[in-house]
């Protein structure tokens, strides 16, 4: 059963090598392991980014010991009901982590933990969609997610207040029962519609990805300051529910209003850090390094810059963080969320 409201589909961009390597740089503490909390794969014709392009990233001189693969309506099923066509792309991505988990292609351990999708306005009649997600993640499904990312200047426009409709509500109530969590991918102006959803269901972990969406671009870009003081202050109401965590990144996205990808040669690290430290570092005083991960958001915003680059980045605008911040910053909090247990040192 299909609903009359599917989620938002986007197209897959396209990479620039040659534009990429105008600038390379050495990893900086290559020993501090990584969790990258969010990447995608996905085979378009204009757009290829499967196992072996992760890895030539992942193992460019960062401690990669394990990713998390995030729904992208990649590899969906060609046949049967509509609604299963997203567990297609559970298959394929534990395909992937079952390629990795070999040992075949280096310590690290891609796609460890996967977050499906599933069609929230379904209603109840999820549920079988849930149990048949979690059977083809082998183990790995870890989450959903259902875009709920909405306004009319940009690329994704999901259904009007998604997270108050009851079939939503109906769907959300069924992930604790299958112990899964949800990311939530909205843009700034909407954040006040999640904390509803999370006082109604304080028992589910529930993930923002993006650093909550801060867009920078269009009529908003006239407007920066209030939309700073906006979305700190929708991240402070936010930041009361303890189920709620934030993953940093995804601000090579030509939403944020960076406009890396308009630049004759990529940024530094150096650049990234002046560019997203700010936001960063809000988002860090508020939630707390213990409710806060680092992310690539890879191959999207691979568009914006190399991944060696963004993860020097994200050490750069932490080196101020004692060796537990870090420690949460960089793995420890992907792999609580995500219920991870791959090789890294415990915090001092």
């Amino acid at each position: 059963m299909a609903t009359d409201n599917p989620t938002p589909t986007w197209t897959p961009p396209e990479f620039r090598e040659r534009w990429l390597d105008l600038h390379r740089e050495e990893a900086i503490d290559p020993a501090l392991p990584i969790i990258d909390a969010h990447h995608h794969l996905w085979d378009a014709p204009q757009s290829r980014y499967l196992l072996p392009d992760l890895l030539s990233d992942v193992q460019g001189g960062h401690n990669v010991v394990g990713t998390v693969y995030i729904e992208a309506k990649s590899m969906l099923r060609a046949d049967g009901p509509a609604e299963m066509k997203p567990v297609g792309e559970v298959e394929f991505a534990n395909g992937v982590a079952a390629m990795s988990a070999s040992g075949a292609y280096g310590a690290v351990r891609t796609c460890a933990a996967i977050v499906g999708h599933a069609d929230m306005l379904l209603g109840a009649a999820v549920e079988p969609v849930l149990a048949a997600l979690v059977r083809a993640g082998g183990g790995r499904l870890r989450g959903v997610r259902h875009i709920l990312a909405r306004d009319p200047e940009l690329r994704l426009i999901a259904p009007e207040r998604l997270a108050a409709d009851s079939r939503f509500r109906e769907a959300f109530a069924l992930l604790a029962r299958h112990q899964l969590s949800f990311d939530v991918w909205m843009y700034h102006p909407q954040l006040h519609e999640l904390a509803p959803l999370l006082a109604a269901f304080p028992e589910t972990p529930v993930i923002l990805d993006h650093l909550g969406g801060l867009v920078g671009v269009g009529s908003y870009a006239a407007n920066a300051a209030d939309n700073w003081s906006n979305w700190r202050r929708s991240l402070r109401e936010l930041a009361r529910f303890p189920n709620l965590t934030i993953k940093l990144g995804g601000f090579g996205m030509p939403m944020f209003g960076h406009a890396f990808q308009e630049r004759p040669k990529p940024p530094s690290s150096d650049d990234i850090a002046r560019a997203a430290g700010p936001a960063i570092e809000t988002a860090i005083e508020i939630f707390g390094a213990d409710r806060c991960m680092f992310e690539s958001n890879f191959p999207v915003d691979k568009t914006a810059f190399s991944y060696v680059a963004l993860w020097n980045a994200f050490k750069k605008i932490a080196s101020g963080a004692s060796n537990a911040e870090k420690h949460n910053l960089f793995s420890g909090v992907a792999a609580r969320v995500y219920r991870l247990d791959l090789p890294q040192p415990a915090a001092e």
